[in-house]
């Protein structure tokens, strides 16, 4: 069975519909997107479907949804990763259920991969979590290595719906092929990770790929549509 998640509470109000199709969620906690409401929504329907919930923090900038690395101090930065997060924590336990991951959104994900400072800031941002919660990250990142180090339990993610390059990045979302929007296609696309543990990159080669739990955009083109293809075909649903 794949493991999926999907990244929600982000506007479109299409949660009830892709709860009942994934194992995982990533709440937006009012980084990128997303307040109190949103999250309190999102919480009540991941209970409803039986979903594990994961705080979704980001670059606080809303105007440009959490996409573009910000000017922002490190002190700033850590400040509201924390608030997000304890945000959406504080929010699930007055559910009387816990958090289960954290996953950095956007930019902010994007830039661990290869940035050592960052990564380390964040992971000092939120070691009083270390103990509780995993964290969802990208296989051969700095971010992985340092955690690793530092004994995080790390949970390696992938993405279904986007394309990779050589250096396993992923394409910018300024190049019309950053997205893969057609079921098939992501069905071929997660075949070929699930069963040689590479990935079809942008420029056609094979690059070594690890990875736990699968994630699908709730802002993807045909998002519904490609969750359920991949219910069907991998998990008997």
């Amino acid at each position: 069975m794949l493991n999926i998640n999907c990244d929600l509470g982000e506007g479109l109000n299409n949660e009830h519909i892709i709860m009942p199709l994934i194992h995982s969620c990533n709440i937006a906690c009012g980084g990128h997107a997303g307040d109190i409401g949103s999250m309190i929504e999102c919480v009540e329907i991941s209970i409803k479907n039986k979903v594990k919930i994961g705080a979704h923090p980001s670059y606080p900038d809303k105007i440009n949804f959490g996409r573009k690395k910000i000017d922002i101090s490190p002190s700033e930065l850590s400040f509201s990763i924390i608030s997000q997060i304890e945000s959406l924590e504080a929010i699930a336990n007055s559910y009387g259920v816990t958090l289960n991951h954290i996953k950095a959104h956007g930019a902010l994900y994007n830039q661990m991969i290869i940035d050592a400072d960052l990564s380390n800031l964040y992971l000092d941002t939120i070691k009083e979590f270390k103990s509780k919660y995993s964290i969802y990250i990208p296989y051969k990142s700095e971010i992985e290595n340092i955690a690793l180090k530092r004994g995080f339990s790390i949970v390696y993610e992938v993405f279904g719906d986007r394309n990779y390059n050589d250096d396993l990045s992923l394409v910018s979302r300024d190049d019309e092929n950053a997205l893969i929007t057609d079921p098939e296609a992501v069905i071929e696309h997660i075949n070929t990770m699930k069963e040689s543990d590479t990935v079809k990159t942008i420029n056609g080669n094979f690059q070594k790929i690890k990875f736990d739990t699968i994630c699908i955009h709730s802002d993807t083109n045909n998002s519904i549509d490609i969750l359920k293809k991949i219910n069907k075909e991998f998990n008997g649903r």
